[in-house]
């Protein structure tokens, strides 16, 4: 009796190696595998039925008190307890997670809890994640530094890492965690990550399918099979919430059809055995197809009439049944309650379906509903934005009554300032009473200001640089503040500008700039791009609008601009003066110092949803400049524009847009070869304009040919561009032009659109035209026509004094054979000292006709994350002489 009974109950875990799920933690040392841990047996000796609790003494550990440890266990000093409670303990230890060894020795009731503390987590660290980038895991994963380190967490953390991937549609991704072991009882985690191929839709069935095709029902679905027409797709992946999507487009496609029993049976998503790719197959029942029975309007709003509202309802009875026409007539009703005032009106359509008929009668029924006025106007998530440039955009005021059109006009509105998220939409709550709303306007800003330097390649301008400071929202306030610099081989510019859109909290806008711009007019010889005439323009503008309507705007402005225009002496001047024989007379006329005093005034229209990507709307404009108030140019531009956007639904948009202009002089300088329109004042029309034509490729044009005399007895004009005399092509511009354009945006699948791509396909018509007839140069060499004369056939060289300019011909070289009869043999080539030799040419005018060009092709835009990118494929249908057609161009910039 007096002998000492010793229990001891354990439970062992190891660190080296762990189990978990089926997968293996390994240190990079020789490790023994142990299986998970367990709660073993008490040792074979019986404890007495009840002891009392003499002592409890913990020991082995070393971050955690002896005090903190025995708080998670049920033993106390002097409690009685047997074996199924020292059970319990070791069970309560294990459910802390923080030992990785731990046992309880009995002593006649002096317990000892030796304890082996769990190691701390020094580093986690994640290998092989390339598609999944380590700030899209990192907050996913609750393992961290400083930790304890326990097997829960990892194998939650690989769940989570794997449910990751599968989001991603990388269902063969695995994680293999694995324990470094260091020292001071610490450990790093790894998981090694294979990611696996991204998990592809390889096939859709569909059974059960009459009426339509697979083809049809499969180009519903946002899941896409992959194949090579849908490799840029991110729909090609499988993804469980598209596949509830798919679903409910199915319905609504036979819904919309008329198929008012149609349904879902089943849809199962397949994993093959290499879990590389799925095969999803939908089991449908079509049900048979409805026709609209009676339709009708009920409503309990005074303000509205049954019957004028039946009458503006799009279904007629005998229509085939449309659940997409009803749910857009809801919207509809509900909108033209809002216009009335009433924001919460209650619609409901009740259905009544007839399956012998095969009828589906409906009945719109408007519930009784309060007239509702706003009760408060919210803007919240500005942060930089000030409050009043959100709400000067608002048509509605506080206390007045609800309108759904001037919501969507402020909508409308604020999208098109460019200061926030797109596509933002401002929500209506319920008021403190029935009849009171709360507009709620929760905006997410976005970036306004822009600090840039940007390179690239045109092919217009060939190489480009542009350093440039903008702020869209200066101050918060809505005003725009720039300045920039461009440069490029063909022309630099310099200005600085400052709009305020709200004058003293009015709505009068006043803004204004200067600069100064230098450009080289340039035409192509051969595709070599040749510099023509160099105008250096500086100058001021100030402008000034004020709106008229919602929908109307007046803009009054002044600029003055002081206009140098110059040639290159050492092409195309002789001595002092302008050489018409090599530049022409139309551009010696167009040389010298001018200035334009400017006045003009705009009147606009414009109900078009979003200015900066329109999806439906019109605008209209009218232009007006008058020059002749003081300088030395005087006339009256005019310029009449306008555009119109439909959205033809599935994202499809069409916009057709036209417009036209004229320049009418007077005073000036009436001679009869000079038009009094200076050649830098006309329009010109070509890319980027116009499609499918060079730069300045459409209109009225001298070109310049050559001559081959080679064969003296018959000289040929160059015509052909190739050759190596090669032709001067100058653009005069016109007094008039028109330009018209169609263009569809055509959507592409998600992929796509994700990396910014928007394609078009268009048509674009123009012309420009009314030009005085210049007079033009021609420099022919003289050919001998007197039979009788020596050196009769032959062609006479012209010769010009580089000093006096005093031109003459060449020397007669030329024999005559016995009896004293010329023969006609011999040239007129050499040029007396201090003459030079003017090669023959032929000037002829072409393209001054308003006859039409027409141009189709197709473009797409790139957002790309180098900058903007624009190419154009397009082809001329319709040609006048004379014109330079282009059929690709771009546009590209980057920015760094």
């Amino acid at each position: 009796m007096n002998s000492v009974a010793s229990h001891k109950f354990s439970a062992r875990t190891q660190l080296s190696v762990i189990l978990l799920a089926g997968t293996m933690l390994a240190t990079p040392v020789a490790a023994q595998q142990v299986a998970p841990p367990t709660v073993p047996a008490p040792a074979p000796e019986a404890a007495p039925a009840a002891t009392t609790v003499q002592s409890i003494t913990v020991v082995g550990n070393q971050r955690l008190e002896a005090q903190t440890i025995m708080s998670y266990l049920r033993l106390r000093v002097g409690q009685q307890y047997d074996r199924s409670v020292l059970d319990q303990a070791l069970k309560d230890l294990a459910a802390t997670e923080l030992f990785k060894d731990f046992q309880i020795t009995d002593n006649a009731g002096a317990l000892t809890i030796q304890v082996t503390e769990n190691p701390v987590i020094n580093r986690v660290i994640l290998e092989g994640n390339k598609r999944l980038k380590e700030d899209k895991i990192r907050p996913e994963i609750k393992l961290a530094p400083r930790q304890i380190f326990t097997r829960s967490k990892v194998r939650a953390d690989v769940a989570r890492i794997i449910e990751l991937y599968k989001r991603q549609g990388r269902f063969a991704a695995t994680v293999e965690p694995k324990m470094v072991s260091l020292d001071q009882n610490r450990v790093d985690v790894v998981f090694e990550i294979n990611e696996g191929p991204k998990s592809k839709v390889r096939q859709i069935n569909i059974i059960g399918n009459e009426r339509f095709s697979d083809g049809d029902l499969k180009d519903e679905m946002a899941t896409k099979q992959s194949s090579l027409m849908t490799i840029l797709s991110s729909n090609t992946s499988y993804d469980p919430d598209r596949l509830a999507y798919d679903q409910q487009k199915l319905r609504l496609f036979y819904l919309t059809n008329g198929y008012a029993d149609f349904r879902v049976i089943s849809a199962v998503a397949e994993l093959t055995s290499n879990k590389q790719d799925f095969i999803i197959t939908y089991v449908v029942e079509e049900g048979e197809r409805y026709k609209f029975g009676d339709v009708d309007v009920k409503s309990e709003i005074r303000d509205f009439q049954p019957e004028m509202l039946k009458k503006l309802l799009p279904m007629k009875t005998g229509d085939w049944y449309d659940a997409k026409q009803v749910e857009d007539t809801v919207e509809s009703l509900s909108e033209t309650a809002g216009l009335f005032g009433y924001a919460f009106a209650d619609i409901n359509p009740e259905f009544r379906r007839d399956p012998e008929t095969r009828t589906m009668a409906i009945t719109f029924n408007v519930a009784e509903s309060p007239r509702t006025y706003v009760e408060r106007i919210d803007v919240n998530g500005n942060t930089l934005t000030h409050d009043k440039v959100v709400r000067r955009e608002f048509r509605l005021n506080e206390g007045d009554a609800f309108n759904s059109f001037g919501v969507k006009r402020t909508e409308n509105r604020i999208n098109s300032l460019g200061y926030f998220q797109e596509n933002l939409e401002i929500e209506r709550k319920e008021g403190s009473a029935p009849d009171r709303i709360i507009l709620e306007t929760n905006v997410e800003e976005k970036p306004t200001g822009e600090l840039s330097l940007s390179a690239g390649f045109s092919s217009i301008e060939n190489f480009l640089l542009q350093a440039s400071i903008r702020q869209r929202n200066f101050r918060g306030l809505g005003q725009q503040l720039q300045a920039s610099v461009n440069y490029s081989s063909y022309s630099k510019s310099i200005e600085l500008g400052f709009t305020e859109p709200y004058l003293f909290d009015r709505n009068i806008s006043i803004g204004g700039s200067v600069y100064r711009r230098d450009l080289n007019s340039f035409n192509f010889i051969n595709n070599d791009r040749r510099t023509t005439f160099q105008q250096v323009t500086t100058g001021a503008q100030i402008n000034a609008g004020v709106p008229l309507t919602e929908f109307m705007s007046f803009f009054a402005r002044y600029s003055i601009n002081f206009d140098d225009v110059t040639l290159d002496k050492d092409i195309y001047y002789f001595g002092d003066e302008c050489d018409p024989l090599v530049a022409g007379r139309y551009l010696c006329d167009a040389l010298g110092n001018r200035t334009t005093s400017l006045l003009g005034y705009t009147l606009a229209y414009d109900d078009r949803d979003n200015r900066l990507r329109p999806t439906r709307g019109q605008s209209l404009s009218l232009s007006q400049d008058f020059a002749g108030l003081g300088g030395s140019v005087k006339y009256v531009r005019t310029r009449l524009s306008g555009s119109k956007h439909f959205n033809l639904g599935s994202r499809f948009i069409l916009n057709l847009s036209a417009e036209g202009g004229y320049i009418y002089p007077f005073g000036g300088r009436p001679t009869p070869t000079s038009d009094k329109v200076r050649l830098t004042d006309r329009f010109f029309l070509g890319e980027p304009q116009m499609r499918g034509f060079d730069i300045r490729g459409v209109g009225p044009r001298v070109i310049r040919y050559g001559v081959d005399n080679s064969d003296p007895a018959n000289p040929i004009v160059v015509t052909d561009g190739n050759s190596d005399r090669g032709q001067i092509d100058d653009a005069l511009g016109g007094r008039a032009y028109y330009q018209g354009r169609l263009e569809l945006d055509i959507p592409l699948g998600t992929g796509a659109k994700e990396m910014g791509l928007r394609p078009s396909i268009f048509v674009d018509v123009g012309s420009v035209f009314s030009v005085r007839r210049p007079q033009l140069t021609t420099l022919a060499n003289f050919r001998e026509t007197d039979p009788n004369a020596p050196g009769f056939g032959l062609t006479k060289s012209l010769c010009r004094n580089a000093t006096t300019g005093v031109t003459q011909f060449a020397t007669e070289t030329f024999t005559t054979p016995t009896g004293g009869v010329p023969t006609g043999t011999g040239q007129y080539t050499t040029c007396p000292t201090d003459f030079s030799r003017l090669d023959p040419f032929e000037e002829r005018f072409f393209g001054d006709t308003w006859m039409p060009r027409v141009s189709i092709g197709a473009g797409v835009n790139w957002n790309s994350p180098f900058g903007p990118f624009r190419i154009d494929f397009a082809y001329a249908l319709r040609k006048e002489e004379g014109d330079d057609t282009k059929r690709f161009s771009f546009n590209v910039g980057t920015q760094f």
